[in-house]
């Protein structure tokens, strides 16, 4: 029995290793060439402390408390060289990848297929060389190299972990050097470099109510997480607000519906800036946020879209003088490129 234990870093960058049966973190890394922070490896210094995020584990009793108190451990802090995972596990490494002699994982791809959902916005299906070995987190980004050109942008997946068929939601842009690619010389068969996976924006384990927050592509994510969430079970609701500009900018509405009938406690809304729409809810997403939807604080809520939605979701619940529980959001742009490429 193996499980698969994501390594999150500090610079973004996430690994996944395989760790054995009876064997710990620290020795699983070491057997896949990743450094961890470590001194002792008895339980003495605490220098392998990291933070366990989701998961089930062992950690003995053959540790000091002077390097992982009993506070420590029940706010699920580890040390990773007395960790035997007991499941599949997320820990966040208190170290970047770099220092622990490692870096993003690269994947090798054919495009499968581009479609124009609107103006706005294209669909990228890239057919994996190893779906199985490019584990992500559901919310995750990878860079995509452009091919012919020294240049990369970095998108986040819509498709769930494990799937041999990756797919991407790709703004329109007129000028961008994807979306010109996209849109006049992709072809299938096209080679594709992915780098990542990436972020630190990703589906936490489900203990409370989840409200969705998107804004145009920054649906992609969401649809990550609620393929997941459908794949996995999920007894809380979860409510999406997905916002656009103009009526024929709202897409992938058909996955949206066929995810309200896998997930029986899955509702989504749809807001339209355009004033002159006929749509139901018109304006931003914050105008249909309601203090009751924060359910007194006790909600988790992810949100995804341009930085001026970020900001003004940020504003709104300063407004409404609640916070989530947890509040986990990324802000993108056109042109996303992260330094850690």
């Amino acid at each position: 029995m193996e499980y698969s234990i994501a390594l999150n870093f500090e610079d973004g960058v996430t690994r996944f290793i395989q760790c054995r049966d009876n064997e710990t973190v620290l020795d699983a890394a070491y057997r896949q060439r990743i450094n961890l922070p470590m001194d002792c490896s008895d339980g003495v210094c605490g220098t392998c402390k990291g933070q366990c995020e989701r998961g089930e584990f062992d950690l003995g009793d053959d540790y000091l408390d002077e390097a992982l108190s009993d506070e420590e451990a029940a706010r699920g802090q580890v040390l990773t060289c007395q960790m035997v995972p007991a499941s599949d596990c997320v820990i966040r490494i208190a170290a970047d990848s770099q220092r622990c002699k490692t870096g993003i994982a690269e994947y090798g791809g054919a495009v499968a297929g581009v479609e124009t959902l609107s103006d706005d916005s294209l669909e990228l299906s890239i057919d994996l060389d190893d779906g199985a070995a490019l584990g992500f987190l559901p919310g995750q980004y990878v860079n995509i190299d452009i091919p012919g050109e020294n240049e990369y942008r970095a998108y986040s997946f819509s498709s769930p972990p494990g799937a041999d068929r990756a797919t991407f939601l790709i703004r329109n842009v007129p000028d961008g050097r994807m979306s010109g690619y996209l849109r006049e010389r992709a072809a299938p068969g096209d080679r594709l470099m992915l780098k990542g996976p990436l972020g630190s924006f990703y589906l936490r384990p489900v203990t409370r109510p989840i409200l969705m927050l998107a804004g145009g592509t920054g649906l992609a994510p969401m649809l990550a997480m609620l393929s997941q969430l459908s794949e996995q079970g999920c007894e809380q609701p979860v409510h999406l607000i997905y916002g656009v500009n103009r009526d024929d900018h709202l897409v992938k509405c058909e996955a949206l519906d066929a995810l309200t009938e896998a997930l029986p406690d899955f509702a989504y809304t749809t807001v339209v800036v355009d004033e002159t729409s006929e749509h139901p809810r018109k304006g931003y997403v914050t105008h249909h946020l309601a203090a009751e939807m924060l359910n007194d604080g006790d909600v988790d809520v992810y949100l995804c879209g341009p930085p001026p939605m970020v900001d003004a979701v940020l504003a709104h619940f300063e407004t409404l003088g609640q916070q989530p529980a947890g509040f986990y959001y990324e802000k993108f742009t056109p042109k996303r490129v992260e330094e850690a490429a």
